[in-house]
């Protein structure tokens, strides 16, 4: 049986969590970023879109994996 290749996405970090409450700042925690430019291959998931979704203005979608 032949897996089916999982959707990944990859994010950058492109805004700083100083000053920014603490659930994005621990969002961002969650999703592996912590320094400016930092880059993580994400698996595609509804709860990883979420994360992303909270903190759109601090991280860029690099590219979409299908």
């Amino acid at each position: 049986m032949k897996m089916a290749a999982k959707k990944t996405v990859t994010v950058e970090q492109i805004g700083s969590p100083i000053r920014r409450t603490k659930d994005q700042t621990q969002t961002l925690i969650g999703l592996g970023l912590n320094k400016l430019h930092r880059t993580r291959t994400l698996e595609d998931t509804p709860a990883v879109r979420g994360m992303i979704n909270k903190v759109h203005h601090l991280v860029r979608v690099v590219n979409d994996k299908a």
